[in-house]
């Protein structure tokens, strides 16, 4: 399988867990603290007003909502697969910004609802949830959105091909041009731990927001799965860059961070295959053999750096061209 299906299919995993957890989340939120509830929950309040003009039984103020959302995930999910291939993927990235900015807000307006309802023995008695969650809720959605666009949109842009189609160990520069060499691998069981650890960190948050439990439990519940769904997010992509600036390798959906190697720095470059038991595991790993970036077994790009000697390598689909494209721009300098 290329990094191409492997990145597809990550994304549909991740995107899966996200649209099911979410939809779970919203149904399940009434039902943690139905014996808080009223028999009837508010559900709706006027422009300007204070007391509630609408209610739903427990059983429709969970589904309802859980409803809408599946129904506004299936739309998405139609328009990015109706969308031809050079639309394909700017669909990708408004179906990510879709996908969590909607996911935050209705699951944040459940949480305001209940929260509303909470220790209430009577619907009407239910006052209109405060304008900082309102406030709070909409940003989380529209900071989430951007970040789905600025993270599909830079996976749009990596997927471009090569300028050049060479072989063989050294390419030969035509004068005058410039030749650029990019590859992108992703991990998708990364990508899909990552989500279901997100989706643990909303539902704290949801749950705190809708006043389920005390702080303190919560937020120790939130923090080390946010960290880890951050942490296994960055881990999971690696991109390579090679350049007469010479070599980049970044981490992670926004490439960033990232290690720099200036073109003069490069001694040599080669691509050999590895695996996780010579380099000692997988991530970032440090062995007899130097230092590797490993995310799969197979091809690796290496380059052995200049004086020190030192070798660095990364995992990475088409590490020969890479190479063959280092070696010609030392060769140039040389000569």
């Amino acid at each position: 399988m290329n990094d191409g299906a492997r990145t597809e299919r990550g994304v549909r995993w991740g995107a899966g867990v996200w649209t099911v957890g979410t939809a779970g989340l919203i149904a399940a939120l009434p039902w943690a603290a139905h014996g808080r509830l009223p028999d009837r929950l508010a559900t709706h309040w006027g422009s300007g007003q204070d007391t509630p003009d609408g209610s739903m039984p427990l059983w429709a103020a969970s589904l309802f909502p859980a409803l809408i959302w599946l129904a506004l995930t299936a739309i998405v999910f139609v328009a990015q697969r109706r969308a031809g291939d050079p639309a394909r993927s700017t669909m990708r990235a408004w179906t990510a910004a879709a996908l969590l900015s909607g996911g935050i807000l209705l699951g944040g307006a459940q949480a305001s609802v209940v929260r509303a309802n909470l220790d209430h023995t009577d619907w009407h008695q239910a006052r209109q949830p405060t304008a900082w969650i309102i406030v709070t809720l909409t940003g989380a959605a529209v900071a989430a959105g951007v970040v789905g666009w600025l993270v599909n949109s830079r996976v749009a842009a990596s997927v471009a091909p090569a300028t050049q189609e060479p072989s063989g160990p050294v390419l030969e520069i035509p004068r005058g041009q410039r030749l650029v060499w990019f590859s992108r691998i992703t991990n998708p069981w990364l990508h899909l731990l990552a989500a279901v650890a997100g989706l643990v960190a909303v539902a704290a948050l949801v749950a705190l927001v809708g006043g389920l439990a005390t702080a303190g439990p919560l937020w120790a519940l939130f923090a080390p799965f946010a960290l880890t769904s951050l942490a296994m997010a960055g881990c999971a992509t690696v991109q390579a860059r090679a350049s007469e600036r010479g070599l980049e390798v970044a981490f992670g959906p926004l490439g960033w961070p990232a290690r720099r190697w200036p073109a003069q720095d490069i001694e040599s470059a080669r691509a050999e295959n590895r695996t996780p038991a010579q380099v000692g595991g997988w991530g970032y790993r440090l062995s007899g053999l130097g230092t590797t970036v490993m995310l799969r077994s197979g091809e690796c790009l290496i380059i052995r750096t200049r004086g020190k000697g030192r070798e660095f390598a990364v995992s990475i689909d088409d590490a020969e061209r890479g190479a063959a494209l280092l070696n010609a721009l030392n060769m140039t300098r040389q000569g």
